[in-house]
């Protein structure tokens, strides 16, 4: 089942708002980003957080890492963490963690390979829709953006795969294990548009149920995918490297930074591990497609 969070952790949460606002002057966005990542940590351990060892914080990096979020989300929620934890400790609460103990983060050495929520819409919105292979390119980048797909899982896709009525994909991921993702409102739009205008220009006389297609009429590669992306970047200003795994890795940090559940994203990404799995068994479709509603940008 999903974390409820405890009416005891509530009350300090809430005692630490208070704290923030009256005490330190902070603005409500900021008091809203220490609370998302307050919150994104106790998605993942149940426990009173006075009880939370240093052990919970540091498997909560990894899993962090392993959704790929950058060194310098991840440095800024352990800031946000420890300050919580040091409030707890001027209250005269005992805590089972050492602060001193909590590693450091290292910034990252090379460019984030992730886009703020600002140039993610400024590249997607920047994509012509004049020829048929340009509306392909828009239904294809919006849908990597709105679901958090791995470029493999893209190019795979069916039209069979998506579920019209309700906004819906149907993914094969690593190790043949199926995920249902729900679709952002406007990229969905897009897909609609390249279903019903480009995809039966592009499939032409071909015997393919493969929904993103070339210009040939086949399945599009992934070097395709991938050089649709390096121009449309150079073409929108961005001088940052993007990547197939950039849309991926900003679909869950902006998700994240906004508030969503922790283990709603590792579902949404399919990256649940062996020892998590049953974590994920009882999950409500409907709380997932709220959740996702609610967070995306584009949702």
């Amino acid at each position: 089942m999903l974390t409820k969070i405890s009416s005891h952790n509530q009350a300090l949460i809430q005692n630490y708002q208070y704290h923030l606002k009256v005490e330190k002057g902070l603005s409500e966005n900021s008091i809203q980003s220490y609370e998302n990542d307050i919150y994104n940590l106790l998605d993942q351990v149940e426990k009173d957080i006075e009880k939370i060892t240093n052990k919970d914080i540091i498997d909560f990096f990894v899993t962090l890492q392993g959704l790929g979020l950058t060194n310098s989300t991840i440095a800024r929620k352990r800031s946000s963490i420890r300050s919580f934890l040091n409030f707890l400790l001027e209250e005269d609460m005992e805590i089972s963690c050492d602060l001193d103990n909590i590693p450091r983060i290292k910034p990252a050495k090379r460019l984030p390979d992730v886009l703020n929520v600002k140039q993610m819409l400024k590249l997607l919105d920047s994509i012509p829709q004049d020829k048929p292979t340009d509306i392909r390119n828009k239904a294809m980048l919006e849908l990597m953006y709105a679901t958090g797909i791995r470029i493999s899982e893209l190019i795979n896709l069916t039209i069979h795969d998506v579920q019209w009525e309700q906004h819906l994909i149907t993914v094969l991921g690593k190790g043949g294990k199926q995920r249902v993702v729900p679709i952002a409102k406007v990229s969905f739009s897009y897909l609609e548009k390249y279903y019903d205008i480009a995809y039966p220009q592009l499939l032409q006389n071909n015997n393919t149920d493969i929904l993103f297609l070339n210009r040939l009429g086949d399945k599009i590669s992934r070097m395709g995918v991938w050089k649709v992306i390096d121009k449309l970047t150079k073409s929108a200003g961005l001088s940052k490297h993007v990547s197939p795994h950039t849309f991926r890795h900003s679909f869950a940090t902006h998700l994240l930074e906004a508030g969503a559940n922790l283990r709603v994203v590792q579902v949404l990404l399919g990256h649940a591990s062996i020892n998590t799995t049953q974590i994920y068994i009882n999950i409500d479709n409907n709380f997932i497609k709220e959740e996702h509603r609610l967070y995306h940008p584009r949702g």
